[in-house]
């Protein structure tokens, strides 16, 4: 039952509602899955800051990436799994601690309006402890109050539409003048390279726009509690695992290095005793 404590700073993360035994799969589906992704994210970064022959602008913005990535999972993922393995009565966050998160949260989705989200929520009476999501964001910090949230409401709608028309536009417009390159251009090869990196990034664009407006769609229905969480951790997930394969192993550079590593006979002592 939700407690009703005004301005508490103890709150209460309701997290995955997941059964018994279910929750080690379940914790370890998630460990492994964060272990997998910072492997490959840490690996990138690592390579490209190593091998100068990636230090170009194509690859720097690819590590702000990649660091995006890191930041937001490390943000959900581990306190995730702390909870799982907590009795639901016991999964107790700080109010300090969860608008960091909430703040943290919104920086690795949209980092511009972020700031003036958030000084828009600590202005609220708290009258509720209970946080009906597995880890803090905006919409979950202000629902923690009794008062009109109108205005919350009414400026991450409209931010989140504004900012869905700018990036689906920008995305039409470039796809656009690709596409227009393409069918002028006779040069096969080059056609072939556009096509296989445009179509990849769309993928994971529209992975990553579906599972965002899922999360924020369902935050407005009560009835799909649980849907909302797995989409919530979806968008954390599934981009930041991708992006590593879609735009590391389909580098020619990144490629290369790893070849040449292994035919310098840069592997492991066993390889080199056979």
């Amino acid at each position: 039952m939700e407690n009703y404590t005004y301005n508490s700073f103890v709150l209460q993360l309701e997290g995955l509602q997941v059964t018994k035994d279910s929750t080690y799969p379940v914790f370890f589906f998630f460990l492994i899955s964060y272990a997998v992704f910072m492997i490959m994210n840490v690996g990138i970064l690592v390579l490209i800051f190593i091998d100068r022959n990636l230090h170009q602008p194509m690859y720097i913005l690819f590590c702000n990436l990649t660091v995006s990535d890191i930041i937001g999972s490390s943000n959900i993922l581990p306190r995730l799994l702390y909870d799982l393995l907590l009795p639901p009565s016991e999964r107790l966050i700080g109010y300090y601690e969860c608008v960091v998160q909430a703040f943290t949260t919104h920086l690795f989705g949209t980092t511009s309006h972020t700031m003036l989200m958030i000084g828009l929520t600590i202005r609220l009476n708290l009258c509720r402890t209970l946080i009906r999501n597995p880890f803090c964001d905006n919409a979950s910090l202000f629902k923690l109050s009794c008062e009109s949230v109108l205005i919350n409401n009414v400026y991450g709608l409209t931010y989140t539409v504004v900012l869905y028309i700018a990036s689906i536009g920008s995305m039409v417009l470039t796809y656009t003048k690709i596409t227009n390159v393409c069918l002028t251009s006779k040069n096969k090869s080059l056609n072939s390279k556009a096509l296989k990196t445009c179509s990849t990034h769309l993928v994971v664009y529209l992975i990553m726009s579906l599972c965002g407006f899922t999360t924020i769609a369902l935050h407005r229905i009560p009835e799909y509690s649980d849907y909302k969480k797995l989409s919530a951790i979806l968008f954390v997930i599934v981009p930041g695992g991708l992006n590593p394969i879609i735009y590391g192993v389909q580098s020619k550079e990144i490629r290369n290095f790893f070849i040449k590593m292994f035919h310098s006979g840069n592997c492991l002592p066993s390889c080199k005793s056979k």
